[in-house]
């Protein structure tokens, strides 16, 4: 029986390369991995090898018999993504010859010309430094020192994802093993810019690779947007996840109506959460503080707004698939799925977003506190006096004012990195200028720094596609190293 890819998928391609008949798609080398919302198993080719279970690092892949609970749905999904074959045309067949190709697996690049040993400076430790440290520590002459500015290591994946999605927290265990090699020491409570500043590393390790992420919410520029009451969808994940900088963000789950601007997946996670059963969650790692917060929260519904139509909206499916088959109670209105054209949709993931949130329009209100999709609307202003009581919205591309109260807005439009001191920073893109993870001033680069995940490349992708991310980093700071094109490390660490 053919094994099935389920909600959790990580993107970190690793069951690609234990795959033997190469039916996961699309492999890192394909040019729609990096848009890919999720990797898929090919039925027709699977051979029920169980390869990839093992392999995979969130636990998200399952034979077809013992897909858990909820998840039933992604048998469809992962067959749909490869369409209608002939039957008379396996892929893959016994004839060699006919085969596809496998994917690429490569080995380390063996290197003459590196130091050694090489010190190797990370600063940050979520899932692009842990992937970089990975690779740099295939080759016997390196060392990593990681500094991480919190109490723990591990960054998105330990404080960005949601409690309840365990499997996804489960990385963490690969984190964990990466972290016990003993080239690799991790200096947790350390500011670079305060306790070090990026000169002395710069002058105590060989190369300096930034890792640092993008940890700022993009700023919702209306009039009442600092009113009390509304806040960034990013403080409250960082809240209930007991992140540090968060302590004090907690929201006043008070009034009946909270309204979450805008509609990726970190909306969700905040409605999903808000509206959750407080007995359920406390099987996970919530912060407790939060717990208890939800235990009193009054809130009975949360309005999820998308400026854009239904076939627009921001979340991926498998988190909208999670979203409707798991126990949260979710609705969409009707009359906003009215005019969507499926047959005009050019992407199989937006028809199969449309036709779910259909299903979910077909289905009788739920009973409180419930999730709602709103789409179609755009925020205008923040309305209240001395704190927020609700948005103002235009239905988009009309003047059709609409007033929706709330006692509770927050802000889901991204996240944004911010100026790095010393670190060439693009303001336009708000990450640090680099070109394929060389840091460059002008568009050459500066030697012996390098930049990795969502600082190098912007808040896209997930805690997997980083591995991909800073392998490529990590070749470019390796060649650049062989072929002697790094400065001259001035001081011996810890001299």
């Amino acid at each position: 029986m053919p094994h099935v890819i389920t909600q959790p998928c990580c993107g970190d391609a690793s069951c690609v390369y234990a795959c033997p008949v190469n039916c996961i798609h699309p492999t890192p080398d394909e040019p729609d991995f990096a848009t890919a919302e999720m990797l898929y198993i090919d039925p027709d080719t699977c051979v029920d090898c169980g390869a990839c279970v093992t392999a995979c690092p969130v636990g998200a892949i399952a034979p077809i018999h013992r897909i858990p609970d909820g998840q039933e749905r992604f048998t469809a999904v992962n067959a749909e993504h490869y369409g209608d074959q002939p039957p008379s045309v396996p892929r893959f067949p016994v004839d060699a010859l006919w085969r596809k190709p496998l994917a690429p697996i490569s080995k380390p690049k063996a290197f003459d010309g590196l130091p050694d040993p090489m010190e190797i400076a990370i600063v940050g430790s979520g899932p692009s430094a842990m992937y970089a440290a990975d690779e740099l520590l295939k080759h016997a002459q390196v060392r990593v020192t990681m500094f991480e500015r919190l109490s723990e290591p591990f960054g998105l994946a330990r404080f960005g994802v949601a409690p309840d999605h365990k499997a996804t927290r489960s990385v963490a265990d690969l984190f964990n093993t990466i972290a016990a090699h003993p080239r690799l020491q991790i200096l947790l409570n350390t500011h670079i810019g305060t306790d070090l500043t990026l000169e002395q590393l710069r002058a105590d390790y060989d190369a300096v690779l930034w890792a640092g992420g993008a940890p700022t919410d993009r700023r919702l520029e209306i009039p009442g947007v600092d009113l009390p009451g509304v806040q960034s969808a990013t403080s409250v994940v960082g809240w209930y996840n007991g992140h540090p900088d968060f302590r004090e963000t907690a929201p006043a789950l008070t009034g009946d109506r909270a309204v979450v601007i805008g509609n990726g997946n970190v909306a969700l996670d905040v409605a999903r959460i808000l509206t959750a059963d407080p007995n359920r969650l406390a099987d996970t790692d919530i912060a407790l503080e939060a717990l208890a917060a939800l235990r009193g929260s009054t809130v009975r519904e949360v309005l999820v707004v998308g400026r854009r139509g239904p076939e627009h909206g921001a979340f991926t499916l498998p988190e909208l698939i999670g979203l409707a088959d798991g126990p949260a109670r979710v609705w969409v209105d009707p009359a906003d799925l009215t005019d969507v054209d499926v047959a005009a949709l050019d992407s199989r993931e937006d028809a199969e977003k449309v036709a779910l949130l259909r299903e979910l329009a077909a289905r009788p209100q739920p009973a409180a506190p419930f999730i709602r999709l709103a789409f179609g609307l755009t925020p205008q202003e923040v309305r209240g006096a001395e704190r927020a009581t609700g948005v103002r919205f235009v239905r988009t591309g009309t003047d059709e004012t609409v007033d929706v109260d709330a006692s509770l807005v927050f802000t889901a439009i991204g996240y944004r990195g911010r100026p790095i001191p010393d670190l060439p920073f693009d303001d336009a893109n708000g990450t640090v200028a680099n070109v394929a993870g060389r840091v460059t001033v002008d568009q050459e680069p500066v030697p012996g720094l390098y930049v990795t995940g969502w600082i190098k490349r912007g808040p896209t992708g997930f805690i997997g596609t980083n591995k991909t991310d800073s392998r490529e980093t990590v070749d470019h700071l390796l060649a650049d190293a062989d072929a002697g094109l790094l400065p001259r490390r001035r001081t011996a660490v810890g001299a």
